[in-house]
């Protein structure tokens, strides 16, 4: 497995952890707000590295292959989305005086299990494809 698979791999299980920590009902607001910064930190860092290291790999090989090129369009624009779901979600929550009540509980689950998803999908789908370049 390459360098880069492992360490995206790392953050995935980092940012599911993170998330997993906000799902404990013992955690206090107090927490939730710190670990909600903690994984939009991590969250930011991984799309970061994705755009500079894994996607660029896979468009320049998608150019000569369409079915390729369909897989990495649909990742590209599936992450749109869910960056701006993300990005409006930490923009409500992680601040100290957000309120962490039960339309929180509703968005959380709502942005984990996309999240937890897309995790999910890129390993079994675009590393996958990623790791064929590379061989």
């Amino acid at each position: 497995m390459s360098r880069l698979i492992e360490e995206l791999k790392k953050d995935h299980a980092e940012i599911a952890k993170l998330l997993e920590k906000v799902r404990n009902p013992q955690v206090t607001n107090d927490e939730a707000h710190k670990i909600l910064l903690a994984a939009q930190s991590s969250l930011i860092a991984h799309l970061k590295k994705e755009d500079l290291q894994l996607y660029p790999v896979l468009y320049r090989a998608a150019e000569a292959n369409p079915g390729l090129k369909r897989t990495v369009d649909f990742y590209a624009r599936d992450m749109a989305e869910i960056t701006g779901k993300a990005v409006d979600f930490f923009s409500k929550y992680a601040r100290s005086e957000s309120h962490i009540g039960l339309e929180f509980a509703k968005d959380f689950g709502n942005l984990f299990a996309t999240i937890s998803r897309r995790l999910r999908s890129e390993e079994s789908t675009l590393y996958k494809e990623f790791q064929k370049l590379q061989a």
